[in-house]
């Protein structure tokens, strides 16, 4: 029976470790925290987004670069794979809006709870607060791991599964690019994807706790003569920092390379009006508020807190009375509603980012397999690979899809020695 250690307890290890058990190996899972699926956990504001309910294709789109990488460990594994996997361990699932998949409970513990049942039931062997070291080699093999406590593990088979360096404190910080650049294996730096932006003045922190839940974002790349980058409709919120919300996380993956004003956000908070059809509800709410002021005259129109901002951005004071604007004054004030702008000045820290681009370069990786072509007996998967996908499922996907391709290949892998 081959003995394989799989490093990482995350969704791409546990579903790594399910594969390799459920073909014949037997497996020991390493974890450095005291718990399984910590960060998993925390997924999707606690609810766990679990994949998309799509074609393997459609996740292959959502990768902004290297997706047709992930082709082979998408289709052995897909997403309709993965949520029959989960209704099959007795977790329902529900599709929101995207085509996100979630548990009908909202709960991201009953994910992590039906992957640890599954675990024991297949009995692969967990070893919680294991931190892995070193991988030891003999020539084109691994030989098995070293721990930080001393302990060495043989194993004719190795599946790394570490993640990236997103939120360190569940354990995320970068073991996989330390332990494959041991082995002279090429990784690229760890850099943030799906993360919050940060811009300067004071206007976003004016709005601070505002969620714009149906807006337009548009991202336009200066650099590049103001060309468009990314534009879709969503959610997005304003911070004491910058911008959030789904719609800026996805934004995100678009702004490489990052650099202070390449990039400009343009907020369309009214999307579902035409400038026309805006600017003649501006001109009645003016025209009913007559001898009001400016600031009280908008409350029907935008949220309270926009309102400051929106007026000192088209250069009118709130308390102006609405019989005195003027034609042009209320066509900027339009403008400003459709097109509210703020310059980029970076990205928050790796910390705060939902995942981490960079890690294993593909080049280094076999991806019919997972295995790492310089060694015969050593295989790679999730977070850790240099590709990431924007949000709405598609990460754990390729977390799910390219575990349980490695976990396959190593149990082949001892078969075939």
């Amino acid at each position: 029976m081959t003995q394989i250690i799989v490093i990482g307890g995350g969704p791409a290890g546990m579903m790594a470790a399910l594969s390799a058990a459920g073909a014949g190996a037997k497996v020991t899972l390493l974890e450095r925290n005291d718990r399984l699926g910590k960060k998993l956990r925390i997924t999707g504001k606690g609810r766990c987004n679990v994949c998309n309910d799509c074609e393997p294709e459609a996740v292959i789109r959502a990768v902004p670069g290297n997706g047709k990488f992930l082709y082979g460990a998408l289709m052995r594994f897909t997403p309709g794979d993965v949520m029959a996997f989960f209704e099959h361990q007795g977790v329902p699932l529900k599709t929101e809006r995207g085509r996100r998949v979630f548990p009908c409970s909202d709960k991201a513990q009953d994910i992590v709870d039906a992957l640890t049942k599954a675990l024991q039931a297949a009995g692969v062997q967990v070893r919680l607060n294991a931190r892995v070291k070193a991988l030891k080699t003999e020539g084109t093999r691994v030989t098995g791991v070293t721990l930080y406590d001393g302990t060495f593990l043989p194993a004719e088979a190795v599946i790394v599964a570490v993640g990236g360096a997103s939120y360190p404190g569940t354990g995320s910080t970068g073991d996989g690019n330390r332990l494959f650049q041991a082995l002279g294996i090429k990784t690229r730096p760890l850099m943030p994807s799906l993360v919050p932006l940060v811009v300067e003045g004071p206007d976003c922190p004016a709005m601070m706790g505002l969620s714009l839940r149906n807006c337009t974002l548009t991202v336009t790349d200066e650099t590049r003569k103001g060309k468009k980058v990314f534009e879709e409709l969503g959610e997005l919120l304003f911070t004491h920092f910058g911008l959030s919300g789904p719609l800026v996380l996805s934004a995100s993956a678009h702004m490489r390379p990052m650099e202070p004003g390449r990039y400009v956000c343009h907020i369309d908070t009214k999307p579902g009006l035409t400038a026309e059809k805006l600017d003649l509800r501006l001109q009645r709410d003016l025209k009913e508020g007559n001898q009001k002021s400016l600031h009280n005259s908008l409350v029907s129109l935008l949220p309270h807190s926009l309102i400051p901002v929106a007026l000192r951005r088209s250069g009118l004071a709130p308390e102006k009375r609405c019989c005195d604007v003027t034609r042009e004054e209320r066509q900027k004030l339009g403008h400003t509603v459709k097109d509210l702008c703020f310059s980029v000045e970076g990205f928050r820290p790796l910390e705060e980012a939902i995942v981490t681009a960079g890690g294993i370069d593909l080049g280094e990786i076999d991806p019919r397999r997972m295995q790492v072509k310089k060694w015969d007996n050593l295989f790679a998967a999730g977070e850790m690979l240099n590709v990431d996908a924007y949000t709405g499922g598609y990460n754990l996907q390729i977390a799910f899809s390219t575990g349980r391709l490695a976990g396959e290949s190593a149990a082949e892998t001892g078969e075939i020695r």
